[in-house]
């Protein structure tokens, strides 16, 4: 095994679980494999090219990004309700773990509550156009930087910053729309979902 060889299987080891978990939340757990798989394949063939310009990890995410970002260009023909993420695979998290303060829930109640609010984000997050979908993705879920999703995307860093602040107004604007929040007994944050023929 050669020194190339060597440090493929490192960034492979190190990265591919991590590639695996944002390819599912982007395109859905059904394409990722695959996906997952070519990016890798990407990775190993551009590595001995890579002149650390940007950091290893930005460079990894713009990779798979890119093949992210495709895959949803060649599948835009799908019927309007079909759903490209599931509540499965937006989130590593557990079934009753909330998706954006990690917290646990200590009772079933308190868990269909948070799985419900969790499978309303998901969803809505889900709809999002393409450009809102990744940098709410990158930032809110896989945590980079605005510095890093500039790098990613290939954008100035007040241009991803616009485009994050937009991409956030429009998910709080389908989540007003489709969900309805409230504070539980314990005062805890919870939602509903909101009937189509209230509206």
């Amino acid at each position: 095994m050669d020194n190339a060889e060597i440090k493929f299987q490192q960034v492979y080891d190190e990265y591919q679980e991590r590639i695996f978990r944002y390819l599912s939340r982007m395109v859905g757990k059904d394409e990722a494999e695959d996906l997952t798989q070519e990016v890798f394949v990407k990775i190993g063939q551009a590595l001995e090219t890579f002149r650390g310009e940007s950091g290893l990890s930005t460079w990894i995410y713009r990779i798979a990004t890119n093949a992210a970002l495709d895959k949803l260009r060649r599948t835009s023909h799908r019927l309007p309700g079909e759903k490209l993420l599931t509540v499965e695979t937006i989130t590593e998290a557990k079934e009753d773990e909330n998706i954006w303060t990690g917290e646990t829930a200590d009772s079933t109640e308190q868990m269909v509550i948070r799985q419900e609010m969790n499978g309303c984000i998901r969803e809505i997050i889900s709809t999002l156009p393409e450009g809102y979908r990744v940098v709410i993705v990158l930032s809110e879920l896989e945590g980079l930087s605005d510095l890093e999703i500039a790098d990613i995307l290939g954008l100035t860093i007040q241009a991803a910053r616009i485009r994050l602040h937009r991409a956030r107004a429009k998910l709080k604007k389908e989540l007003t729309a489709s969900c309805t929040f409230y504070r539980d007994d314990r005062q805890e944050f919870a939602c509903d979902r909101k009937n189509p023929q209230q509206e």
